[in-house]
């Protein structure tokens, strides 16, 4: 036996692109006392968002509703008769059926108050309806509407303008990865993410979310390294959940669990994506066939200065550089942040060794090093400068064959800076008194002189540090990391060593010569 024939019921157009600015609530429109409107059906208007204002005297308005509209009219078209049928009922749910958001009707010239069944009719529909008073105008509301939309709009921008530069400050920070997931969270209300290429969570910040939140969300992560698009989204109990694959082509994923989503949250999510994608991925080409043959051409005993013009572009004279030594005000450098330093200090030449990030800084005039772009932070044109949450040593300008010694010159400008409690120390490279002496004779007074306490490296760089800090116990203990006790036993042991006096500035002068760095030999 056939099944009955189930009447067709027209179905909606699929939703229309987002217009430019951002929707308004009805409760603001209703708060205007300038208009006099009067909600008296529907849901309440607070949680209802209007796009834009529209005015029909059609019977039917479906046609030419876009959705999201106040529908504003006067009545005109409804029948004298239409208390008593089904007429309202039609009407209505032909606008709850287009996307309409509110129903505004005009009191006078043809009704002088809403007619009751059209009260009903929104009651049972759920569709708001504001009564629009005679004195005003539908062109009063549509501006209103207008006027109110574009003061949303400037809030938008102004929020997402400020989200941008937070989360620029967030990926400066030694622990950008963190810092700039936990901005996110903030301005979002919610849950960031970062996935690692098998679908690990690597970092997270905000509100840890429910458990099927929270797999809904891996399960999203997932879907977009699987598939070409680089965003998804879904909405798992009443959260909005988004997925953005990072432009690495490493597989790392920002996933993002909000409880609501505002016009301008997409920018902002997106903005943190371009970040986190800059600092997931490896540092400005580094596995770059400049680096990779400067790596190989080493280690099979080529010269640092047949290398250094690989690092610096492929050709041209060598260039100078300077050794940066850095450590962060608080924690431990990892390598996403060494590598958000270097890209700061110009340089994708960058070591992490325990505590300390090493970084080989091209200096002005020299070419930039293989795999920089002019998007680096910072130029290799201007010497290293001062970074937030970094403390920084850095070395004189020297050529390839004299780096070992401007990293020793690096450690130290750290140490002190460390010392001192100062963002950034250079080592001096000025002409001094002691380059009057020949290196050779310098060499062998220092070793002479300073081969009682030689045999031990601690009261060795204690000595020196001490010294460079002017005989100050606390800045010691800070620069070597030790306990100021520990200092003043060691200066009192090499005291013993070197049959001295510590306190004779003439004893402490030549002692400081001695200790400066060996000149390399060519």
């Amino acid at each position: 036996m056939p099944e009955p024939a189930v009447p067709s019921v027209p179905s909606a157009s699929p939703a229309p692109p987002a217009p430019p600015t951002p929707p308004v609530s009805l409760a603001a429109l209703l708060s205007r006392e300038d208009l006099g409107l009067r909600q008296i059906a529907g849901p309440p208007a607070a949680d209802v968002r209007v796009h834009w204002a529209h005015t029909s005297e059609m019977s039917d308005p479906y046609p030419y509703l876009l959705g999201g509209e106040l529908l504003l009219t006067a009545g005109v078209h409804v029948p004298e008769a239409a208390g008593s049928g089904t007429y309202f009922d039609d009407y209505v749910a032909r606008i709850v059926e287009a996307g309409g958001a509110a129903l505004g009707f005009g009191l006078a010239p043809v009704h002088d108050t809403v007619p009751r069944a059209l009260v009903a009719a929104c009651e049972a529909y759920g569709l708001p309806l504001v009564e629009v008073p005679e004195r005003t105008t539908f062109s009063g509301v549509a501006r209103a509407v207008w006027q109110l939309m574009a003061r949303a709009r400037l809030a938008e921008l102004r929020r997402i303008s400020e989200a941008q530069q937070g989360l620029a400050a967030a990926a400066s920070r030694p622990d950008p990865v963190p810092s700039v997931l936990r901005r996110l969270a903030g301005r979002l209300e919610g849950r960031a993410v970062l996935y690692g290429p098998e679908g690990t969570e690597i970092a997270a910040a905000g509100r840890e979310p429910g458990g099927e939140v929270r797999r809904a969300l891996e399960e999203l992560a997932r879907f977009v390294t699987g598939h070409a698009s680089s965003t998804a989204t879904d909405t798992v109990a009443g959260t909005r959940l988004t997925a953005y694959a990072l432009g690495t082509g490493q597989g790392f994923v920002l996933g993002v669990a909000a409880p609501h989503r505002e016009s301008g949250d997409h920018t902002i999510a997106s903005v943190a994506a371009v970040l986190l994608s800059l600092l997931t991925g490896e540092h400005q080409s580094g596995t770059g066939a400049g680096r990779s043959s400067a790596l190989v051409r080493l280690l099979l005993g080529a010269r640092r200065e047949e290398v250094a013009p690989l690092l610096a572009g492929g050709g041209g004279e060598a260039p100078r550089w300077h050794v940066v030594h850095a450590r962060p005000d608080t924690g431990t450098p990892d390598p996403v942040s060494a590598s958000a330093l270097g890209a700061a200090l110009g340089s994708p030449l960058v070591d992490t060794a325990e505590e300390v990030v090493r970084v080989l800084v091209p200096v002005a005039g020299s070419a930039e090093p293989a795999g920089t772009t002019s998007t680096t932070a910072s130029s290799p044109a201007s010497p290293p400068a001062p970074q937030p949450g970094w403390v920084l040593g850095v070395s004189a300008a020297v050529g390839p064959a004299e780096w070992p010694a401007a990293d020793v010159q690096a450690a130290r400008a750290l140490a002190r800076a460390r010392a001192v409690r100062a963002p950034l120390v250079r080592h001096g490279d000025r002409p001094a008194l002691a380059d009057l002496v020949p290196a050779g004779e310098a060499e062998a007074h220092a070793r002479a002189l300073l081969a009682p306490v030689a045999a031990v490296p601690a009261l060795t760089e204690t000595l020196r540090a001490w010294l460079s800090l002017h005989g100050s116990w606390d800045r010691t203990a800070v620069a070597l990391s030790v306990h100021r006790n520990t200092v003043r036993q060691r200066i009192a042991r090499c005291a013993a060593l070197l049959e001295t006096d510590l306190d004779d500035p003439d004893v402490r002068m030549e002692l400081w010569f001695a200790l400066r760095d060996p000149r390399p030999s060519e």
